[in-house]
């Protein structure tokens, strides 16, 4: 039997809008806001700088065993570092790569709408916008910088 596209496009029409109605719900309670913002910016933020570190790499033209070899690490760990789907690496290691490559890490401000729905509510403990925290959360995870939609 086939299945009645028009039916599945509604199906996952409806999960698609349960799911923002549900986290902008969710995200009224000031404990679950602060763990969401907080885990948004620590994903994309470690997605972020892995990801230029593994560039500068790669654009060095230094191998993770190159590499390993620098830092007195085990290639495997490099490896890891560069190719695992969930890292979570120290500001120290962090540190040693970017030095080994050249590169120093710094810190940047936020952009004036990502530091809206992401300094607001940390320091606040709430958010005026709750739909807009939900949908850079969820983009901050997946790696994409978007531009907010009221």
């Amino acid at each position: 039997m086939v299945p009645d596209i028009g039916n599945i496009y509604v199906t996952l029409s409806y999960v698609s809008s349960r799911f923002w109605s549900d986290l902008t719900e969710d995200l009224k309670d000031p404990e679950f806001l602060g763990e969401f913002v907080r885990e948004s910016i620590r994903i994309s933020t470690i997605d972020r700088v892995v990801a230029q570190l593994d560039e500068a790499r790669e654009a060095a033209g230094v191998s993770k065993a190159e590499l390993a070899r620098a830092l007195g690490a085990h290639a495997a760990a490099v490896r890891r570092l560069f190719s695992a789907e969930h890292v979570n690496p120290t500001l120290g290691t962090v540190a040693e790569v970017a030095g080994a490559l050249g590169l120093r890490v710094t810190l940047e401000p936020l952009g004036s709408e990502e530091g809206l729905v992401t300094s607001e509510p940390l320091l606040a403990g709430s958010s005026r916008d709750q739909r807009a925290v939900a949908k850079q959360g969820v983009a901050m995870r997946c790696g994409r910088r978007t531009k907010l939609v009221s």
